[in-house]
């Protein structure tokens, strides 16, 4: 993990449980196990929801890596922890609940069997 992706993670950290996670050579950042942005050369990328939108019209809005197809809100202002507080809260409640991974062994008997068959496990 690099310096900046650690300066994220504290400026987030009041927010909830932040996860930083690499992902074909960037990072993926999770709040509370929702999906919320990417960082990419050393650049947070935020997905876009009402909130976001709102709070951060002023901020760019790019593709955070090339043949992306997500336009994504580009942040900057890690000083402002009020607009931290708000922003992470709003995202939060307005992105959807992450998806059990059925190819995980933890998962469902279904879960098993694919993640059995996947990785050709014989019991």
């Amino acid at each position: 993990m690099n310096e900046f992706n650690e300066y994220v993670r504290e400026a987030f950290s009041a927010a909830g449980d932040i996860v930083i996670k690499p992902m074909m050579g960037g990072y993926l950042v999770y709040l509370g196990g929702k999906l919320i942005g990417d960082i990419c050369g050393n650049e947070l990328f935020l997905k876009r929801t009402p909130t976001s939108d709102r709070l951060l019209e002023d901020s760019e809005l790019r593709y955070p890596y090339e043949g992306s197809k997500t336009l994504m809100r580009v942040f900057d202002r890690f000083e402002d922890a009020d607009l931290i507080a708000e922003l992470l809260e709003g995202m939060y409640a307005e992105l959807p609940e992450r998806k059990p991974d059925l190819t995980d062994p933890r998962a469902s008997g279904t879960g098993l069997a694919r993640w059995r068959w996947k990785h050709m496990v014989c019991v």
